[in-house]
């Protein structure tokens, strides 16, 4: 990136952009589908959004760090916690996102299916 780290800017949508797994640019870098980000009527920073499919890599990634472990190491209560955090999330209207959770769970897709079933089930969908 080009333009300051220690911009204001910079320094306030640096944690939002981090976690949702995107990527800073120079404004001079953006292409079309970048959103810039003006601050007093000067373009300061580019903000490029991740694919969904590296976005729920990302969302992965950061709860193992949160849960201090890999995923697949969760007690059944927990991944299924995990699974419930992820629907709301939308991790299941990515394609294949169901397999990739699974695999990140260590659990097959019947089991992740199964999950979703008990949670809407307790909802009383």
């Amino acid at each position: 990136m080009t333009e300051p780290a220690d911009h204001p800017l910079v320094t306030a949508v640096k944690p939002l952009v981090d976690a949702m797994g995107a990527e800073l640019l120079g404004p001079e870098q953006a292409e079309p589908d970048d959103v810039v980000l003006a601050w007093e009527g000067e373009d300061v920073i580019a903000v490029r959004l991740p694919q969904l499919s590296e976005s729920l890599d990302h969302i992965l990634a950061a709860m193992e760090r949160r849960h201090g472990m890999p995923l697949a190491e969760l007690d059944r209560r927990t991944k299924q916690s995990v699974v419930r955090t992820l629907e709301a999330r939308g991790a299941f209207s990515v394609r294949h996102g169901v397999e990739t959770v699974a695999g990140a769970l260590g659990v097959s897709r019947f089991t992740v299916y199964n999950y979703l079933n008990r949670e809407n089930a307790a909802k009383g969908e």
